[in-house]
């Protein structure tokens, strides 16, 4: 029977290990407070932190290399965003996150994300501190998509302060 406990824990360590929480960078302010969030689970708690990016398709534009050109500038402005977000993960957990960049619509790219990799565990959202209700994403994912969703969701208070955080994490 010990070896079987001491399997349990191994398998119980390995699954904090390998839990992801994935937060979805957009332009919005409450952006900083589900990252923050999540960072602080994983450092508390174990685990990787993932930032999904995605950026707007190029569309119709009349010449070809001028549609290239804009899609590697949103990709080259994403990289950048990312790279400066995962600074502030490997501060507060002591490892780098996983980077992610998709191109399309972000509701339908997360949404294909969450069904191709098994890495991802939890998503987590924060809510919107201007009263004028949830946020697109949000809203999809907790009405008509919710029976898509393959992950739990942690939808953060986005007026949450650092010592809050601190506190509920």
């Amino acid at each position: 029977m010990p070896d079987d406990r001491a399997d349990e824990t191994a398998a119980a360590a390995k699954a904090r290990r390998d839990r992801v929480f994935l937060v979805v960078v957009d332009d919005s302010p409450e952006r900083g407070v589900a990252l923050r969030y999540a960072a602080l689970r994983t450092k508390k708690s174990g685990g990787r932190v993932a930032l999904l990016r995605v950026v707007e398709p190029a569309g119709q534009v009349e010449w070809a290399g001028i549609g290239a050109l804009m899609a590697e500038e949103r990709r080259e402005e994403a990289e950048k965003l990312l790279s400066t977000l995962a600074a502030e993960v490997n501060d507060i957990t002591g490892g780098l996150p996983i980077l992610l960049i998709r191109e399309g619509e972000p509701r339908d790219e997360l949404l294909a994300l969450l069904e191709e990799d098994p890495r991802i565990s939890i998503l987590v959202l924060a809510s919107s501190t201007d009263g004028s209700g949830p946020g697109p994403l949000i809203a999809a994912l907790t009405g008509r998509y919710a029976a898509k969703l393959p992950v739990p969701m942690t939808i953060v208070p986005g007026a949450l302060s650092d010592a809050e955080l601190e506190r509920v994490t």
